[in-house]
C-alpha cells in the first residue's frame, strides 16, 4: 500500500515535470524567428528606411478643392501608421508622386422630369501615381487608380464623405502596390 507521502511526491514530481515541459516549449517557441506583418506590407527595412510623398495637386477639370491636401494627408498617414518607414517631403529611398487627374460626377439615369436631379449619379475620382524605388529599380511604374460611388441626393449634400470613402480606397490601393505587393 502506497502512503499519502509516496502519493504527494509522485504528483508533486509529475506536476514539475510538466511546468519544465511548458517551460521548454516556450523557449523553443519564442526562439523561432516567425513573423507575420498584419499590415501586409513587405518592405525590407535593412535596405528601405524612407519614403518621399510629395503632394498631390489636383489638376482635374473639375476641382473639389479640399481633395488634394486631403489626399495628401492620406496617403502620408498611412505609410507613417502602417510601416516604419521615415516619411519625408523628398529625397527617400522610395518616391511617391502624382497628381488628382480626375473628379467627375456622371448621371446615371434620367428622371422623369429633365429638369430635375438624376435619380442616381456617379462621383469618380482618377489619381495618377509615379512610384520609384531607387533600391530595387525595377519596381518602378506609373499608373491611374480610380475608385467610384454612386449616389442618390445632391452632390453637396454627399460629396464630402464620398470623397473620404473614394480617397481610402485609393489610398489602400497606391499602399498594395507600391510595398504591399498585392
Amino acid at each position: 500500500m502506497v502512503s499519502n507521502k509516496s502519493q504527494f511526491a509522485i504528483c508533486n514530481l509529475q506536476f514539475t515535470q510538466k511546468i519544465l515541459l511548458c517551460a521548454l516549449v516556450v523557449v523553443l517557441v519564442s526562439a523561432c524567428s516567425i513573423s507575420y506583418k498584419l499590415n501586409g506590407a513587405s518592405i525590407d527595412y535593412t535596405k528601405i528606411k524612407s519614403i518621399s510623398i510629395a503632394d498631390f495637386p489636383n489638376a482635374a477639370e473639375l476641382v473639389y478643392p479640399p481633395l488634394s491636401a486631403y489626399y495628401s494627408d492620406k496617403i502620408r498617414d498611412v505609410y507613417t501608421t502602417q510601416t516604419r518607414l521615415k516619411v519625408l517631403r523628398k529625397g527617400g529611398d522610395l518616391n511617391l508622386e502624382g497628381e488628382i487627374v480626375g473628379y467627375q460626377i456622371t448621371p446615371m439615369a434620367v428622371g422623369a422630369n429633365p429638369m430635375s436631379l438624376a435619380p442616381e449619379s456617379k462621383l469618380t475620382v482618377t489619381v495618377n501615381v509615379r512610384f520609384s524605388n531607387y533600391k530595387n529599380p525595377e519596381e518602378d511604374f506609373e499608373k491611374k487608380f480610380t475608385s467610384y460611388r454612386i449616389f442618390n441626393k445632391s452632390i453637396t449634400e454627399v460629396q464630402e464623405d464620398l470623397m473620404k470613402e473614394i480617397t481610402a480606397e485609393i489610398v489602400d490601393n497606391v499602399y498594395n502596390e507600391t510595398v504591399a505587393k498585392w
